[in-house]
């Protein structure tokens, strides 16, 4: 894989106290778009939550990913990817997606920087970030 064309995904599972409860983290080939990106991080995040969580609210810092969710209609350009996220939220009897500002996603940014340095593939998945990875603030 080509790094410089790569992009991350990154996920993180809290419980209601705000307790990490599970991470994710991969490098992945950059798609057509910042919103496939996007739209792909959120489908490896949504089939993760069903394979190791009982989570079923999800956020995001971008404000069109939660438009395209809500109003698939209305983006019909992404109209494949939006189906896979439709069929994936009927898994989740009470799906909910949030916006939270950059500034309040700091793990999950710092997990993004983390990732980006790495100069291999990487994918992780898991309770606690690995020694391996640096560690991002508040973690």
């Amino acid at each position: 894989m080509d790094l410089h064309k790569s992009i991350q995904r990154n996920w993180m599972g809290l419980d209601s106290m705000g307790k990490i409860q599970l991470i994710g983290t991969q490098n992945l080939k950059r798609r057509e778009t910042a919103l496939h990106s996007e739209l792909e991080a959120l489908r490896w995040a949504m089939e993760n939550m069903l394979q190791h969580s009982t989570c079923q609210r999800f956020g995001t810092d971008c404000k069109d990913l939660i438009s395209m969710v809500m109003n698939p209609q209305a983006w019909p350009n992404f109209s494949t990817e939006l189906e896979v996220i439709q069929i994936l939220q009927t898994c989740f009897p009470d799906f909910k997606i949030n916006y939270f500002p950059r500034t309040q996603n700091e793990i999950v940014d710092s997990l993004a920087r983390n990732a980006r340095s790495f100069h291999r593939s990487l994918c992780f998945i898991g309770c606690s970030i690995p020694v391996w990875l640096p560690r991002p603030p508040q973690a």
